[in-house]
C-alpha cells in the first residue's frame, strides 16, 4: 500500500513565531497563508506543517497522489482504496472518506499510542 508523500503537521499556537524557530533550523517555507493559519515548510529532506486553530495535537499526515513537492502523481492508491485495506486489517477510523465519490477525501485513523495519522488526499 502507497501511503503517498509524508509530512508531520504540527499544531501551533504562534505561527510567526513557528515559523521564525523553523527557518532557524533550515526549513523554508514552501506553501500555504499564515493570515488563514497554514504554512508547510521544508528542508532539503522533511516536510513540515504548522497549523493555527485548525487541530488540537499534532499529527502525522500522509498524500495519496502527491510527490514530495506537491505534484499529482499518474499513478497511486486513491485513499478510499487504503481506507478499505485498513477496515480489512480491523484498523478502527476517527473519521472515514466516503468510499461513493472519486477525487479529494481524507480520513484518520490514530496508533495504538493515540497518535492522529491523517490520509488527506488532494487529488
Amino acid at each position: 500500500m502507497e501511503l503517498g508523500n509524508f509530512s508531520l503537521s504540527l499544531a501551533v499556537k504562534d505561527i510567526a513565531a513557528s515559523k521564525a524557530f523553523y527557518e532557524k533550523l533550515g526549513f523554508e517555507e514552501f506553501a500555504g497563508h499564515a493570515e488563514h493559519g497554514w504554512l508547510i515548510l521544508k528542508s532539503p529532506s522533511c516536510t513540515i506543517g504548522l497549523f493555527q486553530g485548525m487541530f488540537e495535537n499534532n499529527m502525522l499526515t500522509f498524500n495519496p497522489g502527491w510527490d514530495e513537492n506537491g505534484n499529482a502523481l499518474a499513478s497511486f492508491t486513491d485513499v478510499r482504496d487504503i481506507q478499505k485495506a485498513l477496515k480489512a486489517e480491523g484498523v478502527p477510523f476517527v473519521s472515514e472518506a466516503d468510499e461513493t465519490t472519486t477525487g479529494p477525501a481524507s480520513c484518520m485513523v490514530t496508533d495504538p499510542d493515540g497518535n492522529p495519522i491523517l490520509l488527506d488526499q488532494h487529488v
